[in-house]
């Protein structure tokens, strides 16, 4: 087991031991714990009482989070001819399509995000096994597949994020950057936890959501109050 740095050892002593935190507390106190020379993420991991591979207990959903991710997002529009200049005035970093679809095809991923239209998403079936491992390949439900374009893009930009139960029960969402002020992290917070919880499955028994935990790059985590709203 690695040893803790001077730091790490002072981040964990202000942490209290077997105290669950509000979310208004753990959002000041990541900031004080978090002591990196880059403005590192800050991350919530939620611990669901649901079992993923049943299709009725999915948790799967997007949120806007009003202080945006403050992470400058690649946005990547495969988009008709007739839809480049739509996408290019709402931000849009990359936007073409057989061109990307073949540097795709070569191994191309360098972006965050991929907005299409519905007569695209044919082309992007065969490109499964690149985008599908990198949580690339765009999803109508998460607004990604839309004949509006230009409003897929600029929610993106603006901090729009999906976020989806893992195989092990748990949702891991970034929320924010440690130059965040307490209120912002806490916004953010609050409204990823509001979502998750509007999206209880009915087939979901039992305690729904079991912990909460918020932390940043290297920092231990905080056990957040899982009693929400």
């Amino acid at each position: 087991m690695a040893r803790l740095t001077r730091k790490q050892k002072e981040a964990v002593a202000k942490i209290e031991k077997d105290r669950v935190y509000s979310v208004q507390e753990a959002s000041a106190l990541i900031k004080e714990i978090t002591n990196t020379k880059f403005d590192a993420s800050i991350d919530l991991a939620i611990r669901l009482g649901v079992d993923p591979r049943k299709a009725n207990q999915m948790v799967r959903g997007v949120v806007s989070l009003p202080h945006g991710t403050g992470k400058d997002v690649k946005v990547l529009a495969l988009v008709t001819p007739d839809k480049e200049a739509e996408a290019k005035e709402a931000g849009a970093d990359y936007v073409g399509l057989q061109e990307y679809l073949d540097k795709i095809k070569s191994g191309w991923t360098d972006v965050d995000v991929i907005i299409t239209m519905p007569s695209v998403m044919g082309k992007l079936g065969p490109l499964g096994r690149v985008l599908g491992p990198r949580g690339l390949m765009p999803n109508p439900k998460t607004g990604t597949v839309t004949m509006d374009i230009a409003k897929a893009v600029t929610e993106v930009k603006a901090g729009k994020i999906d976020f989806k139960v893992d195989k092990t029960g748990i949702v891991h969402a970034s929320i924010g950057k440690a130059s965040f002020s307490a209120d912002k992290i806490e916004g953010n917070a609050n409204e990823l936890l509001t979502t998750i919880m509007k999206l209880k499955p009915t087939a979901s028994k039992g305690i729904y959501v079991k912990s909460i935990f918020m932390s940043s790059t290297m920092s231990p985590s905080i056990a957040v109050d899982t009693k929400i709203g």
